[in-house]
């Protein structure tokens, strides 16, 4: 028996995108009177998400898409903007550095998530909510944007040479048992499984990808992440030499989390990380 089957797992449902014929876009507020906030089809399936923990070791960005670090912080406050750009800011740029041999590492934004139960992400008035639908957050047209977004008259040199995004994900406390993350290995997504989608903003239209349901998807989490432990996520790799370039992930419920679990609270970090090669 291999490593990964004989993995402890939960079964959980995760939220994937049905196929449709028109491109599927949501509007990240209230659209006009009359049109529908989205198009998108949800197609729930439940899998088998398998504890990560015991591979750990044997994880990497370039081949499954995440990693499990331990990332102790001196941020006593993520509530504190202050805090969080003069020092989370770059713990998390040298953590991306290490996990990557990138020669340079911006961290670009953040979002903090605190559950409110049966509340929906982007409410207005309420604080984002863990994500309930498989998502990718950049595609092979906004990860380069994005670079042009940020980067200004530095943009054209960077894109002449390989780039990633990944993020930095950690509990603010833990453990965390509420909504903990499910990643997708990015070896076991099909190309075809990916599915651009738009998201509608007042002032521009950016994309991300949404998956189709494919049996082959492997699914992993953290169970009781601690809040000196980070996920890195890679988002998007402009490198095509077969290492992984997106991958997919989505909060679920564990069925086996307490029943006086916390409410999740988690902070993810956005980075660019460019390379000299």
């Amino acid at each position: 028996m291999d490593a990964v089957s004989s993995l402890s797992q939960v079964v959980g449902e995760v939220v994937y995108l049905a196929k449709t014929a028109e491109k599927p876009h949501t509007y990240t507020y209230d659209p006009p009177e009359g049109v529908a906030r989205t198009n998108i089809v949800n197609d729930p399936h439940t899998v088998p998400i398998s504890d990560m923990r015991p591979i750990a070791d044997g994880l990497s960005l370039d081949g499954q898409g995440f990693v499990l670090a331990d990332a102790p912080t001196a941020v006593r406050d993520f509530y504190d903007e202050a805090q969080l750009r003069s020092v989370y800011y770059p713990e998390a740029e040298h953590l991306v550095k290490q996990a990557t041999g990138a020669s340079r590492v911006v961290v670009f934004d953040h979002t903090m998530r605190r559950r409110e139960q049966g509340v929906e992400d982007r409410t207005p008035g309420t604080p984002r909510q863990p994500v309930t639908r498989i998502h990718g957050d950049y595609t092979e047209v906004s990860g380069p944007q994005r670079v042009r977004d940020l980067m200004g008259a530095e943009a054209d040199d960077l894109l002449t040479r390989r780039f990633a995004i990944v993020n930095v994900w950690r509990p603010i406390r833990g453990p965390l048992y509420d909504a903990p993350l499910a990643v997708c290995d990015a070896r076991s997504v099909a190309e075809g499984d990916l599915v651009g989608q738009d998201l509608i903003y007042r002032d521009r239209i950016g994309e991300i990808y949404g998956l189709t349901y494919n049996p082959a998807h492997r699914w992993y989490y953290a169970p009781a992440m601690r809040a000196d432990e980070a996920l890195l996520l890679k988002c998007f790799d402009s490198a095509r030499d077969g290492r992984a370039r997106f991958m997919p992930h989505t909060s679920f419920a564990d069925s086996n989390a307490p029943a006086d679990m916390l409410p999740r609270e988690s902070i993810e970090l956005r980075t660019l990380a460019f390379f000299d090669e």
